[in-house]
C-alpha cells in the first residue's frame, strides 16, 4: 500500500514536520507527565499540542499582524481547533498501532535521506547536517525517526480511506447542465391599456379598510427628536478679507496654471545613424512609406515613440525644428542626445495666458473657501469649550453664525444635515444624558447635537395620510386587475389561438438567456419563473410595480462534450473530490475517536497554555 503513495507527497510531509519541529526544542510543562490525555491506548503528546498551538498563533499573527494572547486565542476558539486536530492525529496513530500498520527501516531511511534540510553542499544526505538540525530542534534521531514513521503510517491509513474516491459523471453533468442551460421565451407587459374596464374609484370604506389592514405602511418609525447647531464655511466666508497681495502670491506660486506656453503633440523616432534617419525621411517625403510604417518596421509601437504634449524647451535640440512646423507633419533628422531622430507633430496646442485680473475671482474663491474652513475649525474649538462649560446650543446661536435647528431623525432619513454620515451616526448613538460635543463633517462644517426625545413608532391618523392610502390602494388594485387580465389570456396563449401581439400587447422575444440573466423592464422574479416552466407553458409574473405574461419557447441544453465543458467539469470534480476526501477523513477520525475513547487532562492542557503569554 505504501508504494502507492507519491514519494514527492511524503517528502513534503517530512519537510513540514522538520520545519514544525526546528526551533521549539523541549518544553517543560511541569511534573513528569508529558501528555494531555489519550485516545484509546495512545497518549496525546503535550509537545505536539504545544507546537501545533504555537504554529496556529504564528499563522494568525501572519494574517492579522498581531499575535493574540492565550486569553484572546481561547476567545477565538483557536485552542479548540488545534486540540481537535491533535486528537484526530492521535486517533489515527492509535488505529495504525492497533492494526499493526508501520513503515520499514529501509523505506524510512530512503525518505529521510531525501529531505533537503539534511543534505550537504553536494546535494546528498549529510550525517553531520542531520545531527545538527535535530540538535537544534531538541530531538534525538530516534525521536525524529519515530515521528516520521508515525506520520507516514497515518498518511497511508488516511489515503486508504479515500482511495479511488471519484465524483460520478452524472453528478457533474447534471450540475453543468443546470448552470449552463439557457431559455428562449416570449414575454409582454400587461399595462393599463390592456384592461377591458378601468379600475373603479375607491370608496371611503375601502380606503379605511386598506389603512386598517396595512398599518405598517403608515406607521412612523422610531423618531429621535434632535436639536442641533451647525456652523458651515459658507456662513463665515464673508468675514474673509480680499487681500490682493495674498492673491498675487497665490497667482505667482501657481503661474504654470495661468501661463501655459504653446505646445505640440509629438512623436519621436530615433535612429542609429543620420544616414538611416535621412533615408526614412526621404521615403516619407516621397510618399513611399509613412511614419507609422517606419515605427512598425523598427519593432516599436506608437506608444513607444509618443512624447505627449511638450513645450519647445522640453524638446531640447529638436524644439526649433518641431515648432517651425505650422501644421501637422514630419520633420528631421534632428540630432538629439539619443541619436538622430524624426519628429512627427500631430497637433498644435495654443498658448494660454490668464492675467492676474482674470484669475483673481477664481483665486479668491479658492482662498476664501480654504480660509473659511480654517476659521470654522478655530471657532469649533471655542464652541466645544463653551459647550463643555455648560452653554446650550441655543445660547451659542446668540453671538455667532451658529445655526440652530430641529430634526425628527429616523433610520433611513438622509435629508438636510442628515445627508452627512457622521451626523447620522451621532444621531443614532446619542443618549438622553449626553452633552453636545463638536463633530467635523467632510465639507469642513461642524455640528453638535442634543437628544430631546425618543418617540416610539406611531400609526399616523387616517386623515393625515389619506392621500398616501389612496395611492397605495390604487397601485394594489391596478396590479390585481392587470394580473387578472393576464391570467384570463393565458389559456388563449397556451392553446396557440392567440399571441400577445394579436391582443394588443407588445411582444418581446428573448433567446439564450441564462439563469443569471436580467431583462430590463420586467419583474425581478421573471428569470426564476422561466427556469421553472415547461416548454409551451405561460405564466403571469408581477413585481416591482410591473406585470408581464411570459411563455417558454425552448430549453437549450449545453454541449457536455466541448473542450470548455470537459475542462470545467474536470476542475469541479477535482474540487469536489478534495472536499469529499477531507470530509471523509474527518468522519473517519471522529469514528476512531468514538470507538477508542478520548480522555483529556485539563491540568496538563492548562500547563501547556501557561507557556504562552
Amino acid at each position: 500500500m505504501f508504494s502507492n503513495i507519491s514519494r514527492f507527497f511524503v517528502w513534503i510531509i517530512m519537510g513540514l514536520v522538520i520545519i514544525g519541529l526546528v526551533g521549539f526544542g523541549s518544553v517543560n510543562f511541569g511534573g513528569s507527565v508529558n501528555s494531555i490525555g489519550s485516545v484509546g491506548d495512545t497518549e496525546i503528546d503535550a509537545s505536539t499540542y504545544f507546537r501545533e498551538l504555537n504554529a496556529e498563533l504564528n499563522a494568525y499573527q501572519a494574517e492579522t499582524g498581531e499575535r493574540p494572547t492565550m486569553a484572546e486565542a481561547k476567545a477565538l476558539g483557536l485552542d479548540q481547533q488545534v486540540l481537535s486536530r491533535v486528537i484526530a492525529i492521535t486517533a489515527l496513530e492509535n488505529e495504525t498501532d492497533r492494526i499493526g500498520l508501520s513503515v520499514g527501516d529501509e523505506t524510512l531511511a530512503n525518505r529521510v535521506t531525501e529531505i533537503q534540510a539534511f543534505q550537504g553542499p553536494n546535494g546528498r544526505f549529510d550525517r553531520d547536517t542531520y545531527d545538527f538540525v535535530l540538535e537544534q530542534s531538541g530531538l534525538t534521531a530516534q525521536e525524529f525517526e519515530e515521528s516520521m514513521r508515525a506520520e507516514v503510517a497515518r498518511t497511508i491509513l488516511s489515503d486508504a480511506v479515500t482511495s479511488d474516491l471519484a465524483v460520478p459523471d452524472a453528478y457533474t453533468d447534471t450540475l453543468f447542465a443546470y448552470a449552463r442551460e439557457t431559455r428562449d421565451f416570449t414575454w409582454a407587459p400587461v399595462t393599463r391599456a390592456a384592461l377591458e374596464e378601468p379600475v373603479a374609484e375607491p370608496t371611503e370604506a375601502e380606503l379605511k379598510t386598506y389603512y386598517e389592514e396595512n398599518p405598517a405602511e403608515f406607521t412612523l418609525p422610531e423618531t429621535r427628536q434632535i436639536t442641533y447647531g451647525w456652523l458651515r464655511p459658507e456662513e463665515v466666508i464673508d468675514e474673509i478679507p480680499a487681500d490682493d497681495q495674498i492673491l498675487r502670491d497665490l497667482y505667482e506660486s501657481r503661474i504654470d496654471e495661468f501661463q501655459v506656453p504653446e505646445r505640440r503633440l509629438v512623436e519621436r523616432l530615433v535612429f542609429g545613424s543620420e544616414e538611416e534617419a535621412q533615408e526614412v525621411a526621404d521615403r516619407i517625403a516621397a510618399g513611399e512609406t509613412t511614419f507609422d510604417a517606419a515605427v512598425e518596421t523598427r519593432g516599436l509601437s506608437l506608444s513607444d515613440v509618443d512624447m505627449g504634449d511638450v513645450t519647445r524647451s522640453e524638446l531640447g535640440r529638436g524644439g526649433d525644428a518641431v515648432f517651425a512646423l505650422e501644421e501637422p507633419g514630419v520633420t528631421g533628422p534632428v540630432p538629439t542626445n539619443l541619436g538622430p531622430a524624426l519628429y512627427r507633430v500631430n497637433a498644435t496646442l495654443a498658448a494660454q495666458e490668464t492675467s492676474f485680473e482674470d484669475a483673481r475671482d477664481q483665486l479668491f474663491e479658492e482662498y476664501a473657501a480654504d480660509a473659511a474652513r480654517r476659521l470654522v475649525r478655530d471657532r469649533a474649538t471655542e464652541i466645544d469649550e463653551s459647550l463643555a462649560s455648560g452653554a446650550t446650543l441655543e445660547e451659542l446661536a446668540e453671538n455667532d453664525l451658529w445655526t440652530v435647528g430641529k430634526i425628527g431623525w429616523f433610520e433611513g432619513m438622509e435629508d438636510g444635515i442628515a445627508a452627512y454620515a457622521p451626523f447620522r451616526e451621532a444621531a443614532r448613538e446619542v443618549g438622553p444624558n449626553d452633552f453636545p460635543e463638536v463633530i467635523e463633517l467632510e465639507d469642513g462644517s461642524v455640528f453638535a447635537l442634543r437628544l430631546d426625545e425618543i418617540r416610539e413608532p406611531e400609526l399616523q391618523p387616517f386623515a393625515d395620510v389619506r392621500d398616501e392610502v389612496r395611492a397605495s390602494w390604487e397601485e394594489q388594485a391596478l396590479t390585481e386587475a392587470l394580473v387578472a387580465r393576464g391570467e384570463a389570456l393565458l389559456p388563449e396563449f397556451e392553446s396557440g389561438a392567440e399571441a400577445p401581439s394579436t391582443v394588443g400587447l407588445t411582444q418581446v422575444v428573448e433567446e439564450n438567456i441564462d439563469r443569471a440573466g436580467f431583462i430590463q423592464g420586467t419583474p425581478q422574479a421573471l428569470i426564476e419563473t422561466v427556469f421553472a416552466m415547461d416548454e409551451g407553458a405561460w405564466r403571469v409574473v408581477s413585481g416591482n410595480g410591473q406585470v408581464v405574461v411570459v411563455g417558454l419557447d425552448d430549453i437549450n441544453a449545453p454541449d457536455q462534450d466541448s473542450t470548455e465543458a470537459r475542462q470545467v467539469k474536470s476542475t469541479f470534480a477535482q474540487r469536489v473530490s478534495q472536499g469529499m476526501a477531507l470530509d471523509l477523513q474527518d468522519a473517519f477520525s471522529s469514528a476512531l475517536e468514538t470507538q477508542a475513547g478520548v480522555t483529556l487532562d485539563q491540568a496538563m492542557i492548562n500547563a501547556v497554555h501557561a507557556n504562552f503569554p
